[in-house]
């Protein structure tokens, strides 16, 4: 193949190649339906142009606080009709939002910071675009839980996103006693008033894990903190939205009646699916779990 001669100045595109378009930031066709933006979690930078493009194409854009979306669209220069969306006026919203819908209309959801339903409103108003036959389609871009997991030096290729956990110490204890055994790295939201009680919390109920805490990501004051649980408990309150991420623990050891109640579960499968499936999951030999299932029955 034939390299372009570096002295000379780049080919033009042709007017209707595709990457001439994709520069090009405004109002373009977009296809009704309920389109899901991703829109930035501090830098204003990091939102993309399909997303501007969107944003600057819908009908309505639905937003938790027109407020502050409204900052977003001005310091972009789109001008769009902006309409509340949030949880306290999901029921009175949710049929208005379907009949613009049918009437085909192209509707833009986005949360205040982040990749909409991640921690934020919007579930139920999916669900409902999807029973009623109308497209929900993906606009991807930033997310605070996978920019923290991407920078936190812990195990990434399984991860459980909790957000945020509950208030009081006794329920919170008792949600993560539930994740005690999720494998892979547990992800959380936390308020820094918070933060300490939570770090306390786990360390009691999880054990004294590698953790790290990353504060105002893609802002001013970003911060990447790490050590274990026990280390990385404030002395003082810190600001800004926080992520907490928890180095998997230990495999649980599975005992007889783990193993028992794990086959129950499969009692669909044949014989040696399940003994396959348990065994990888129990670290128990296939063979054990086989020669355990047929004492069973």
């Amino acid at each position: 193949m034939a390299h372009p001669d570096p002295h000379k100045g780049d080919t033009p595109l042709p007017q209707d190649s595709p990457h001439t378009r994709i520069l090009k930031l405004g109002r373009v066709d977009i296809a009704p339906g309920l389109y899901i933006v991703a829109t930035p979690i501090g830098n204003p930078r990091d939102i993309t142009l399909r997303a501007l493009d969107t944003l600057a194409s819908c009908d309505r854009v639905l937003c938790e606080d027109t407020r502050r979306t409204g900052k977003l669209l001005a310091v972009n220069a789109i001008t769009a009709r902006m309409q509340a969306y949030h949880d306290h006026n999901t029921d009175h919203m949710i049929p208005r939002v379907i009949d613009w819908l049918a009437a085909g209309e192209s509707l833009a959801l986005v949360s205040d910071a982040g990749t909409p339903l991640i921690s934020d409103p919007g579930f139920k108003l999916v669900r409902a675009a999807h029973t009623a036959g109308h497209a929900v389609i993906p606009v991807p871009g930033v997310s605070a839980a996978i920019a923290a997991l991407s920078v936190a030096g812990l195990p990434s290729d399984r991860f459980t996103f909790a957000g945020f956990l509950p208030a009081k110490s006794a329920a919170r204890r008792r949600a993560l006693t539930d994740l005690a055994t999720a494998p892979g790295t547990l992800i959380f939201y936390e308020t820094g008033p918070r933060l300490a009680d939570c770090l306390t919390d786990m360390a009691a109920t999880l054990g004294e894990r590698d953790a790290v805490i990353a504060r105002e990501l893609t802002k001013t004051y970003e911060e990447l903190r790490r050590g274990t649980l026990t280390e990385l408990i404030p002395d003082t309150p810190p600001r800004g939205e926080i992520v907490i991420l928890l180095a998997p623990g230990e495999t649980p050891v599975w005992d007889s009646s783990a193993i028992d109640a794990a086959l129950a579960e499969r009692s669909d499968l044949r014989a040696k699916d399940a003994a396959r499936e348990v065994s990888e999951l129990s670290g128990w030999s296939r063979r054990d779990v086989y020669n355990r299932l047929q004492s069973i029955k």
